[in-house]
């Protein structure tokens, strides 16, 4: 959330971030505006309870010359009081308009984000294509799955819904391998610290990491309980020093967890429909820096490589995009996607979003920091993406793993894992 004092001093500013995101800019001159009403209201409220204070002194230190003038004053005393009360509700239903709309006001957009409309405005920066290539035409996943007998899309819809399957036999076993090679992999090599945490969060982590207000649509939730599934890792993880001063010296601080993500997709009729590239529910790990302002851009940068060590070492080919302003996520204030090359379907597939939120997810948990015992708290900056997402990286395999003979074999890092080197018809039923 942004500091109000900020928007005041520089609104045309705040107003661009917003055009280059292709959102509406008038909400800031709605802002300013609420803020004025909210300024308005408080000094007339401290001016009356001045005004109360001072008859208060009066008649407690006795300055008054008789009883009927005791009682007048008692009498303006409990007017203003009356006057107090009836204003401060009003005061505090435009405070909460003012929180309403700076909550749904997105992050700014740093200087080197590529402005544009859409995604046909990112920027492909880098591409790496040493990666395994069939020297067939491979199969899609969805139709190598169905002859290998691997993933059951009827059975899963039957349980769930559409957007829901049953993984089985080694792949399943597949997938368990690639989310423990992940967390080995980050770990050991990239010095992150392992979590496990909730997979059900209460509305206020959601809130501080950017989703609430803005995404409650796309989320599963029982509001009686204010209990809400994660649609990511980063919401527990950016919460987890939430109200928290720490001390810079134990900065940065890197961590990595996997859990489900749960999420209504909004899907456009006709999109993705075949296979497992979207669905409701989905494996990911996740990677996350809590960070120095001035290092948070360095550490974007070594954060994307960390993530594209995992497809070099699964040897899959890959791309880095950096996004342009109108495709930025809410919270984001610069991003770079990582797509992985699945042969079969011929698409470029995203398996990691790496982001620099600077500290727009620290002033809505408010996560602070102090540079010495002495020093005024600031705050920290944050950075997520994962390392990586499934289930694409499991497509990414399937496709360019394929054997003409129908097998899909196992890449030589994920063996150890899998405790097999390929994947051949072994579910009968």
């Amino acid at each position: 959330m942004h500091d109000i004092n900020l928007i005041t001093q520089n609104p045309q500013k705040f107003k661009y971030y917003l055009e280059i995101r292709n959102e509406d800019p008038s909400i800031i001159d709605r802002l300013l505006e609420i803020n004025s009403q909210r300024k308005e209201l408080i000094t007339k409220i401290n001016n009356l309870r001045n005004q109360k204070n001072n008859i208060s002194d009066k008649i407690a230190r006795k300055q008054y010359s008789s009883e009927e003038e005791r009682q007048l004053l008692v009498k303006d005393s409990n007017l203003l009081d009356r006057e107090i009360k009836d204003l401060e509700p009003i005061l505090s239903e435009v405070e909460q308009s003012m929180k309403n709309i700076l909550l749904n006001i997105p992050n700014i957009v740093a200087e080197d984000v590529p402005v544009g409309k859409d995604s046909n405005d990112n920027q492909i920066i880098y591409t790496e294509e040493e990666g395994l290539t069939p020297n067939f035409d491979p199969l899609p996943h969805w139709e190598i799955a169905e002859k290998l007998n691997i993933i059951d899309f009827e059975r899963g819809v039957k349980l769930s819904g559409s957007r829901f399957y049953i993984m089985k036999g080694k792949l399943a076993k597949l997938q368990r391998a690639l989310i423990n090679f992940f967390l080995d992999f980050h770990t050991q090599k990239h010095n992150y610290k392992e979590l496990y945490l909730p997979f059900i969060v209460k509305g206020y982590c959601l809130e501080g990491a950017g989703q609430l207000p803005k995404f409650e649509d796309n989320l599963y939730k029982d509001l009686e309980d204010d209990m809400w599934l994660v649609p990511t890792a980063e919401v527990p993880l950016t919460n987890i020093y939430r109200d928290e001063i720490l001390p810079a010296d134990v900065l940065p601080l890197y961590y990595v967890a996997y859990t489900p993500c749960f999420r209504k997709e909004k899907i456009a009729a006709g999109r993705d429909v075949r296979g497992i590239k979207r669905g409701h529910q989905f494996d990911k790990v996740e990677l996350y820096k809590f960070t120095l302002p001035e290092n948070s851009d360095y550490e974007l940068e070594k954060l994307v490589q960390d993530a594209c060590d995992i497809l070099r070492a699964l040897k899959l080919s890959f791309r880095i995009v950096k996004l342009c302003s109108g495709d930025l996520g809410f919270s984001s204030a610069k991003t770079y996607d990582i797509e992985v090359w699945a042969a079969g379907c011929k698409e470029w597939l995203e398996v990691s979003s790496c982001s620099n939120v600077l500290d727009f997810q620290a002033r809505r948990a408010n996560i602070r920091f102090r540079r010495t015992p002495q020093s005024k708290p600031e705050y920290v900056h944050t950075l997520n993406g994962s390392g990586l997402a499934l289930p694409r990286v499991v497509i990414a395999i399937l496709e360019n793993y394929q054997q003409k003979d129908g097998t899909i074999r196992i890449p030589e890092v994920l063996q150890p894992y899998t405790g097999f080197d390929q994947i051949e018809i072994n579910w009968k039923y």
